[in-house]
């Protein structure tokens, strides 16, 4: 008999370890990963090329309507294209991070955003890692991911992530911003980061990533019966 092939949403802040997280948990299960955050990230690059205020709704509104942002697997990893400009490493700066903070809790995007996620999902057998994952985009996933960890240890975690990318940014100013970007994503009237009421929670401020697969592979094995 066949596994059942599932949607599984991985959400929480910013820090708290799910792009590692969930591109292990899909490498081990044999499914896609989706890192919705960078499509936010890839819009927020655009239209700060195209100098778009990250308030103005009517031209955020426009500059989706033209926008083409695509995955594609090139030697296991997992790129962002915008048409055929691989924009994967610029959407990783602190100053896209914040900006995509903002520009996440615009209507206009987030409706967009939330068409094409929903695309991607409709074959099944995929890991979405986001922050309303499971609450909006995916309500009805078959098994939903709630990862947290302490915010020191999540900002330490940045902080160690942006200098092996060659970042200048001082730890303080990580945790600022990351505590600032708390604030922003759960306090938006638009698609607020919080848990589903159906999400398992797991705190990651004491485990690796590979004890946090391994936690959520039990859970996966057990849905999937």
């Amino acid at each position: 008999m066949e596994k059942k092939e599932l949607v599984i949403t991985i959400d929480g802040p910013s820090g708290a370890g799910k792009t590692t997280v969930s591109k292990k948990l899909a490498a081990k299960i044999g499914y896609r990963y989706i890192d919705t955050g960078a499509l936010y990230r890839g819009i927020a690059l655009i239209t700060s090329e195209m100098g778009i205020k990250e308030d103005d709704e009517s031209a955020m509104a426009e500059a989706c309507e033209s926008v083409d942002l695509r995955f594609v697997l090139e030697e296991g990893e997992l790129k962002l294209l915008s048409g055929s400009r691989d924009i994967s490493e610029l959407i990783r700066t602190p100053e896209i991070s914040m900006r995509a903070s903002s520009v996440s809790a615009l209507k206009p995007v987030r409706a967009f955003l939330t068409v094409l996620q929903r695309r991607l999902g409709e074959e099944r057998g995929v890991v979405f890692e986001g922050r309303d994952m499971g609450t909006v985009v995916f309500p009805n996933a078959d098994l939903k991911f709630f990862l947290d960890a302490d915010p020191h240890i999540r900002a330490e975690r940045r902080y160690v992530e942006l200098k092996e990318r060659g970042s200048k940014i001082d730890f303080q100013t990580v945790k600022d911003e990351l505590i600032q970007r708390d604030e922003n994503d759960s306090t938006r009237a638009l698609a607020p980061l919080k848990a589903a009421d159906d999400a398992i929670h797991v705190d990651a401020t004491q485990m690796d990533a590979d004890a946090v697969v391994e936690a959520m592979v039990v859970q996966v094995s057990s849905v999937q019966g």
